[in-house]
């Protein structure tokens, strides 16, 4: 794709030099870059500014890649893993993704901090440490795309990559105060190492301070890829088109318990829905208490996405064995992951064929709601962001901290399930001065309602000045 040259590119250098200096400034406060990879962002700066380089939207726009999924050619990839980051592991291409976020002219200037295999919503990989939340440094930026969103929240980038299995682009997002859209099924391409991440449930996007950058960033890097066996349909026209558009007048459900009752809802979280039904109806939506049965079977979707989740992880174990050379032993994985893949391994293989037929018919009950309603709003976390220190498993009990996962994935994973469009919106912060995200689910591959919906609520309520006590900014 050919993209025309802004007309930034020859100040390329200045805004890596910038971007770095605010990164070393700020990151030890937070451990959030793991992997610095200034002089390749360097080198790229530089040819940019002499004319050679990738074009695009973001040509020169510093940028941080999430060290899980999307990889790059010859930079260390660990997953999170201290065994790949014993080996320095290298993959020798990059992914489909990453190859999109470098075509758009986008510069990496490195790699954030993710929890091994992303199998936590929190950021505490025993290889590289905890990630600290900027707003409070006690708190967790969630996870697993916890290293790009405290990277963002802070001021190092405008924006950062990040993937969603559970809600890990949405949660990050409500815990840092950002926005973060988990794009549909089939709208972002995964190969050539995936045919579908997580049996399709698990997608890749990015974190951002505002609506438009994660709107250009989707239009730059969606699309079908060589040899994808799914893909979502075209949109009409450019996202970025639809933050400016006026989204009509929706209908807009609200749900304010977790789904099957499976954890309870802090206060400061239903408030944050009350307060945004109350702006949206203000806005001219037609706003109800209503959401779709299905979810009321919480509990048996989340048996159901355990067995296909915990399957997919057991095969990139096997894979991760491939890559080294040499099986993996217990030492070489963390407790709960090591305890995962075990249980995976020794269920039969039809219980794994049974799991993705239930949820099958479960997302048509599901879906089925929305040809009645536009949006439906929830909490994107059940709890505001969790201390650090809370969920982390131990060889005595490796499943303690998975046990403690329901409040930040309650109201997310579902989405992930049925592979339609959500987003996380920062609308509202608790007395502490702790973002609350606002999640607002659309109908299958409709980002454009979302996007239009999110423009609208980010100019009546504009967020991307506020600042948290760790900032990297001017």
């Amino acid at each position: 794709m050919h993209w025309p040259r802004p007309t930034w590119c020859a100040g390329a250098r200045e805004l890596v030099e910038s971007a770095i200096e605010r990164i070393e400034r700020v990151n030890p406060h937070l451990n959030a870059v793991i992997t610095p990879l200034y002089e390749g962002a360097r080198q790229a700066a530089r040819a940019l500014a002499s004319g050679g380089g990738a074009g695009g939207p973001f040509a020169g726009v510093p940028f941080l890649m999430k060290d899980l999924m999307a990889h790059t050619a010859g930079d260390r990839f660990c997953a999170g893993m201290a065994v790949l980051k014993d080996l320095d592991y290298r993959p020798d291409h990059d992914t489909e993704l990453a190859a999109r976020f470098r075509a758009s002219g986008l510069i990496t200037l490195g790699k954030t901090n993710t929890p091994e295999w992303g199998s936590v919503p929190t950021t505490e990989p025993l290889a590289f440490g905890a990630t600290h939340n900027p707003w409070d440094l006690t708190r967790a930026p969630s996870g697993s795309s916890g290293g790009s969103a405290a990277a963002v929240a802070s001021g190092m980038v405008p924006m950062a990559a990040g993937g969603d299995g559970g809600g890990s682009i949405r949660t990050p997002a409500s815990a840092c105060g950002l926005f973060g859209l988990k794009p549909a099924h089939g709208r972002v391409p995964t190969g050539p190492d995936h045919g579908e991440l997580w049996g399709g449930y698990a997608a890749e996007g990015v974190l951002s301070r505002t609506v438009r950058d994660s709107a250009a960033a989707l239009d730059a890097v969606h699309g079908t890829g060589i040899g994808e066996a799914s893909g979502a349909p075209t949109p009409r026209r450019p996202y970025l088109t639809e933050v400016q558009a006026e989204p009509g007048r929706l209908r807009v459900g609200v749900l304010l318990d977790a789904p099957g009752g499976l954890c309870d809802v802090h206060p400061d979280c239903v408030r944050a829905v009350q307060d945004s039904a109350d702006l949206l109806a203000s806005l001219g939506h037609h706003v109800e208490y209503a959401h779709p049965a299905a979810l009321d079977e919480a509990a048996e979707l989340r048996r159901h996405f355990g067995v296909v989740v915990s399957a997919h992880q057991a095969a990139d174990f096997d894979d991760w064995e491939r890559i080294i050379g040499r099986p993996l032993t217990e030492a070489d994985i963390e407790p709960v992951d090591w305890a995962v893949v075990q249980r995976a391994k020794a269920r039969p293989a039809g219980r794994y064929f049974e799991s993705v037929a239930w949820i099958d018919r479960w997302r048509r009950r599901l879906c089925a709601w929305w040809g009645n309603v536009d949006l439906l709003a929830t909490p994107t976390m059940a709890t505001p962001p969790i201390p650090l220190g809370v969920m982390v498993a131990t060889p005595s009990d490796p499943l303690a901290g998975m046990a403690m996962a329901h409040p930040s994935i309650a109201f997310t994973s579902p989405f992930n399930a049925s592979g339609q469009p959500a987003m996380s919106v920062p609308l509202h912060w608790s007395d502490e001065g702790l973002p609350i995200g606002v999640q607002l689910v659309a109908d299958q591959w409709r980002e454009d309602v979302l996007f239009r919906v999110a423009g609208q609520l980010e100019r009546a309520r504009p967020w991307a000045s506020r600042r948290p006590p760790v900032w990297a900014g001017a």
